[in-house]
């Protein structure tokens, strides 16, 4: 069960496929409860050598509608119908073990039906959604409840699997009980560094403006407004934006007359060919629970710039895999030294190691971390 899934797009989804992709190779049985978009089958990703054609889960989608805090993207709601939906598919199913990925509206079907089957559940907290709702000034008052809702949806569970460790401390701050934490991964055949580096030329050049990427959800959790004003200063620097969002109006406001592009959706290899045209990713969020995207862009060689955060400081040792920034004025002082002379050379090496380092992490170690904790679910029983 999960509150959002393909054709969607973005960390979580990322996340759910290379899981859905490994249980069914591994020959378990899977059945998806999401919002329905239009997909009824989840095909395993066939540009894989490791995986077989042809396996498939049926994706049941609820009735959808749109919300007013995040009107970019359609949601289900925890409707008598969705609650009819889940609850026959789980007497159809007889699923040894439930996971709800971020139980909030949905989800709330899945706890339920767990509850009232005397199924196992696992749920699986992706997404600091109270910090979220606190960056909406017209909804920040709901993030105390929202809080509370979460706290009351993850109490039942066998196991509360979250991404980091930094998560885990705030997941039993808010209350919950067995947190566990589930390894990050990186396809590193998709996401590699191109084979003959081109860099940018020395700084002071025209063509030699530094070149950098961001890639996520165009909403105000992701903190890019931080970087307006960077880019009205400057001019040798050169911003791509990828991803669609709810601020995507307000951001291509805010960045008109600056060097930015907004690019929109990519996925497969458009995106990875993305990272490998850049110089440096930007990633000015402090709220994320982990940013996949942060290890994308460091097994295609790019090393990130990110803000400082719990999640940040797990994925990257400042100076040696990327940098590391608190304030504006520290990111200023960052890009400074990145497009000075040393600036070639420094992101040469550290984008050896940024490879080197996503290269520990892979899709089947982390998909059988939610194995393991399915399996103690069960035992526990």
């Amino acid at each position: 069960m999960t509150e959002t899934f393909v054709p969607s797009v973005d960390g979580v989804v990322t996340r759910l496929s290379h899981l859905v992709d490994h249980l069914l190779t591994e020959g378990h049985e899977v059945e998806i409860i999401a919002p329905g978009l239009g997909v009824e089958k989840y095909q395993v990703a066939s540009e894989s050598t490791k995986l077989r054609r042809g396996l498939s889960a049926p994706i049941h989608g609820a009735r959808t509608v749109h919300v007013p805090f995040y009107p970019s993207r359609p949601w289900s709601l925890p409707t008598p119908s969705a609650h009819r939906l889940t609850e026959r598919v789980v007497r159809e199913f007889r699923p040894d073990v439930i996971h709800a990925a971020q139980p909030i509206l949905l989800g709330q079907t899945a706890v339920r039906a767990a509850r009232r089957y005397r199924i196992p559940l696992v749920a699986s907290y992706h997404t600091n959604l109270p910090a979220y709702l606190s960056r909406y000034r017209a909804w920040a008052w709901s993030a105390p409840i929202i809080a509370q809702a979460t706290r009351r949806l993850h109490r039942g569970a066998a196991v509360n699997a979250v991404t980091s460790e930094a998560m885990r401390k705030e997941a039993r701050s808010m209350g919950l009980e067995h947190v566990e934490v589930v390894r990050r991964a990186v396809d590193t055949r998709l996401f590699h560094p191109a084979e003959s580096p081109t860099p940018a030329p020395p700084h002071g050049d025209r063509q030699g403006r530094l070149r950098l990427l961001f890639v996520g959800r165009l909403a105000a959790e992701k903190d890019l407004i931080r970087l307006v004003p960077l880019m009205r200063r400057r001019d040798d620097l050169e911003l791509t934006i990828v991803g669609e969002g709810p601020q995507r109006a307000t951001l291509e406001r805010e960045f008109r007359g600056t060097r930015t592009q907004f690019a929109g959706l990519l996925r497969g290899e458009a995106l990875a060919q993305t990272y490998r045209a850049h110089d440096l990713f930007v990633f000015p969020s402090v709220t994320e629970t982990l940013g996949l995207v942060l290890l994308e862009a460091m097994a295609s060689g790019l090393p990130p710039l990110a803000a400082r955060s719990g999640p940040t400081k797990e994925q990257i040792v400042d100076g040696e895999t990327g940098f590391l920034f608190g304030s504006e004025t520290e990111l200023e002082q960052r890009l400074n030294v990145l497009a000075g002379k040393r600036g070639v050379e420094l992101r040469a090496s550290v984008a050896a190691a940024a490879r080197r380092e996503a290269e520990k992490h892979s899709w089947v170690a982390a998909s059988e971390d939610f194995v393991d904790l399915y399996r103690r679910a069960i035992a526990g029983r």
